[in-house]
């Protein structure tokens, strides 16, 4: 019955477009999808105390692992042509903030996990649970996706999600979301000697891609939702997840080996629940060069103060 069911809504779908109803989706047959970010912001306030602490390089050289995907590949990349390290794992990409450049010259060594890797082939919110509880040593010892340092560990672990993991459909989904940011916290008080800073989630361009019309009716005749009411709908929640995440989650962690890199409130520009610095037509969810440019210039001193911070570099 089911298979019947789908079978004549596209076939619905398929006489509507013959009989002229694709005219709500232009000469073209594309339907836009999605709107600004009109959506009202929730204030916040920073708990992390990392002001007192110096911002320039730490005393001696401190080894780090990046576990990301593609905005993090880009983040890292210096600005030019693709030249490719790895699967997402680039020497120099168009869009590239120079973050890996900015790192090595403040005494970073600087290594990452992405794609194809056993740690790194995963970065959504609820994979960081069992890759810090089961496979942190296995972490710590990275050098370049499953490749491991011949001496010596990292002290530092960098992490972010994916920007989808920033459609956030109802308070259920939210609340989920704390619950697993919170199930990360007592293992990371078994390492007080390993700082593990968390980039929070970019944030989603503000309008979705144009597609055919014929997967916005059918999408409308099987009942599921369309990319542009639930991007608008995911907008203020995004926003109130990152709030949380910057002022709230660490809110009663006694020790000093965590520290939260507001990305998202930076790639919004503050203004707005969405991307400031979208590419390709403004719906790519990929920070532009600008963006990738200004996180990379302030994640760096945020680093080095959370280094000190933790007791990682002398003052």
């Amino acid at each position: 019955m089911r298979a019947r069911i789908v079978g004549a809504s596209f076939a619905v779908v398929k006489r509507l477009l013959l009989g002229g109803v694709a005219v709500l989706a232009g000469a073209a047959l594309l339907v836009p999808l999605g709107g600004g970010a009109a959506s009202e912001m929730v204030s916040r306030q920073v708990t992390t105390p990392l002001g007192e602490f110096s911002s320039e390089p730490p005393k001696k050289p401190l080894s780090l692992v990046f576990l990301h995907h593609s905005v993090g590949g880009r983040l890292l990349a210096d600005a030019g042509e693709k030249q490719a390290l790895g699967n997402e794992i680039w020497k120099s990409h168009p869009n590239g903030g120079g973050l890996r450049s900015l790192l090595e010259k403040n005494n970073y060594q600087v290594h990452e996990a992405s794609y194809g890797s056993a740690l790194g082939d995963k970065t959504d919110r609820a994979d960081f649970l069992p890759k810090f509880r089961d496979h942190l040593d296995e972490l710590l010892a990275t050098e370049l996706n499953d490749k491991k340092i011949a001496t010596g560990r990292n002290q530092i672990v960098l992490w972010k999600e994916c920007f989808p993991n920033n459609f956030l459909d109802d308070e259920k989904a939210l609340e989920d979301a704390k619950l697993e940011m919170r199930a990360l916290l007592p293992i990371f008080a078994q390492h007080p000697d390993v700082l593990f800073v968390h980039l929070t989630t970019p944030p989603l361009a503000a309008r979705t891609e144009k597609e055919p019309a014929w997967k916005y009716l059918a999408r409308a005749l099987l009942g599921k939702p369309q990319p542009g009411p639930r991007l608008e709908k995911s907008g203020p929640l995004a926003r109130r997840l990152n709030d949380w995440v910057v002022g709230e989650w660490l809110k009663d962690y006694p020790q000093k080996n965590v520290a939260v890199f507001d990305l998202y409130n930076l790639l919004t520009d503050g203004k707005s629940n969405f991307l400031a610095y979208p590419t390709g037509d403004g719906s790519d969810s990929h920070p532009s060069r600008a963006g990738n440019q200004r996180a990379a210039a302030e994640l760096v001193p945020f680093l080095n103060r959370a280094v000190r911070r933790a007791g990682l570099s002398e003052s």
